[in-house]
């Protein structure tokens, strides 16, 4: 598919096909108390417990996949401060294809230790004086690698889209229907395919995306209609949350799907993984809180 190209419903289907047996059909969690407390049917997927914990080995793995056999031993190359690093690895190493990843020093060194041990090197960079982008380009030209990207690529996108179709398939065994869904955002890829799945089923579910405060570019960019570049001057918990403006693609599919984003303090990021413990038994990182954190402040 064209980089640019704006990935269809029927992607997200033939991405769910091309991964199934290789990702896993991750729970959805509930919770009495939670839902009596907040007057509400609350459900959680609990993308914590996909395979390198995290949602971003689904969309690697759909763009490692089409990669042409000839072509393979050229390597991949990727940027991350850590989730997308370790599915890009992780994909790489079960089809034995080179990998290369480019991370900043300050990424939480157990994501850099988990990339390594999917057998891919690790180019660390500060981010306070490099550009991962090119980094990542220079690598590519000396080794003639594929750049996996993190968000803005529409293999990445139908692959995170796979999110939603499990979903829809889970709770209408409970006989529910979805009128609100809220997720993590950084670049925007894993919101934008479960946008198109969750749009075409229901054109009036409401959407959104949420940030850490202070990093809330996407929201922002929705709410005056174009791509804006923030500037922030303080550090935040979410360490895969911390981009400073959405992707081109991404953007795109957002405001095509009237998907609309929320802000969220640090202490309701604590709080909802305190409450995530509690009910479910599971632990989230700082950015795979932060949506119940959205729904526990509202």
């Amino acid at each position: 598919m064209d980089a640019l190209a704006k990935p269809k419903f029927e992607d997200i289907e033939a991405a769910e096909k091309r991964l199934l047996g290789r990702v896993r059909q991750t729970p959805i969690l509930e919770s009495s108390r939670l839902n009596d407390k907040l007057n509400c049917r609350l459900f959680i997927k609990a993308e914590c417990l996909q395979s390198t914990g995290s949602f971003k080995f689904r969309g690697a793995l759909n763009k490692v996949m089409q990669i042409p056999k000839d072509r393979r031993y050229k390597g991949v190359v990727a940027y991350s401060s850590g989730n997308h690093a370790q599915g890009v690895a992780a994909a790489a190493q079960i089809f034995g294809i080179p990998a290369k990843i480019v991370m900043p020093s300050d990424a939480p060194q157990i994501k850099i230790q988990n990339t390594r041990n999917f057998g891919a090197k690790v180019v660390l960079y500060d981010r306070k004086k490099a550009n991962r982008v090119e980094v990542a380009n220079r690598i590519i030209e000396e080794t003639g690698g594929l750049m996996i990207p993190p968000y803005d690529d529409p293999d990445i996108i139908a692959g995170q889209g796979t999110i939603a179709l499990e979903l829809l398939r889970q709770v209408k065994h409970r006989n529910v229907d979805l009128d609100i869904m809220l997720g993590p955002s950084s670049g925007g890829g894993m919101m934008s395919g479960c946008a198109l799945v969750l749009k075409n089923h229901n054109p009036g579910i409401n959407l959104y995306c949420v940030e850490p405060e202070n990093y809330d570019d996407i929201a922002l960019s929705l709410e005056i209609g174009k791509r804006i570049k923030i500037r922030p001057k303080t550090p935040s918990l979410c360490d895969a949350l911390l981009l400073e403006t959405p992707g081109e693609l991404t953007f795109q599919i957002l405001s095509d799907m009237r998907v609309s984003g929320l802000a969220v303090s640090e202490e309701a990021v604590l709080y909802a993984m305190r409450v995530a413990f509690e009910e479910f038994k599971v632990v989230l990182e700082p950015s795979g809180a932060i949506a119940l954190g959205a729904v526990l402040m509202r």
